[in-house]
């Protein structure tokens, strides 16, 4: 898929998605209530990403569930006594808490809410791109379909990518990496890796504009830069620290400054505000436009349909119930377990 078929993919799909009516504020406290009752009833738990509806994510604290990235999500979910998991998030998320936990239950509020990454990265092409590089080791970011990770020897997040991919390059091996190509050579310059990119991006990072950041930065001029680096390589350039969202966090919770601008879904403001306290500032990252020029500004449409009244459906109803072939789920959990050990030796390290 070139670049150009990759846009028309994501903007055709967007165009198909049914935005969610707004509660009332009764409304919601009714919906959040009913959430709480079905998932004691179910034996359920409930688990949001940074990058959900603050509403969500405040419930999923408030019943005993994790606000995280998602490979801690799903980590919490297998380790957590529920039998039923309601993943709020999108579907590489809800596939990932599958693999990792196949005896239980994973549900999701709206099966249509995915990832332009792993749109980008059809699972025939990507194979195919593989087999014509047969001396490469194959490297996938967490945001692919569990094709796309059944066909790699490693999956990795963020967080751990640069530690992987610098012990494989010291080992001598050559990379293909995909589907991020912005996070892809951020890792690349980093660690200098011999690697072939794929080329896809996240719609969110990649409206980000080092003009807007180093604009807004006069304004502010004692705000700290935080960039995600599926943001482009200008955005990056100009960060003061680069990272996964936990470390983003962690950053705005430990620095001094009063200001921050923040280049990744404005989502993360929720539990980054909580951390980093009432008297911290934070600012969205200026995007690439805004209306019909703008394909996310700074939020995530598939995120944005996670809703209360999806959840509910999903315990009432049990839709959005998310199955990986047992075939499938145990090709892919071979380069997640892989990734999961290397965490572990390098956490007791």
């Amino acid at each position: 898929m070139t670049q150009v078929q990759d846009r028309r993919f994501v903007r055709d799909h967007l165009a198909g998605l049914q935005p969610r009516p707004d509660c009332s504020p009764d409304e919601t406290e009714s919906l959040k209530a009913r959430v709480r009752e079905l998932l004691a009833e179910k034996n359920a738990v409930m688990l949001a990403h940074y990058y959900t509806d603050p509403v969500l994510q405040a419930l999923a604290e408030e019943t005993g569930g994790c606000v995280a990235d998602s490979l801690e999500m799903a980590r919490f979910g297998a380790a957590h006594p529920a039998q039923t998991m309601v993943v709020a998030g999108v579907r590489f998320m809800g596939e990932t808490a599958s693999i990792l936990s196949p005896e239980k239950t994973i549900l999701m509020p709206d099966l249509e809410a995915t990832c332009s990454l792993d749109l980008g990265c059809p699972e025939d092409e990507f194979a195919e791109f593989c087999d014509a590089h047969p001396d490469r080791t194959v490297v996938v970011y967490a945001n692919t379909s569990a094709a796309v990770k059944a066909r790699a020897d490693w999956v990795v997040t963020s967080s751990c990518a640069l530690d992987i991919v610098d012990e494989l390059t010291a080992n001598d091996e050559k990379i293909i990496w995909a589907p991020d190509k912005y996070l892809g050579s951020y890792i690349q310059k980093q660690t200098g890796a011999d690697m072939l990119l794929w080329d896809s991006a996240c719609i969110v990072h990649e409206e980000f504009k080092a003009k807007g950041v180093l604009d807004l930065k006069k304004v502010y001029p004692d705000a700290a830069v935080l960039v995600h680096p599926e943001s482009p390589d200008a955005v990056v350039e100009v960060a003061d620290v680069v990272g996964s969202t936990s470390q983003l966090i962690k950053a705005a919770a430990s620095m001094s400054n009063k200001h921050y601008i923040v280049a990744t879904d404005k989502a993360i403001f929720y539990k980054m505000q909580q951390l980093a306290g009432p008297d911290k500032v934070l600012l969205e990252a200026p995007t690439g436009g805004s209306g019909a020029t703008c394909r996310s500004c700074a939020h995530c449409p598939w995120m944005a349909l996670n809703s209360l009244q999806g959840v509910i459906d999903a315990l009432e109803k049990g839709s959005g119930r998310v199955q990986v072939s047992d075939e499938l789920r145990i090709e892919a959990a071979k380069p997640l377990q892989r990734m999961l050990d290397f965490t572990a030796r390098m956490a007791a390290a």
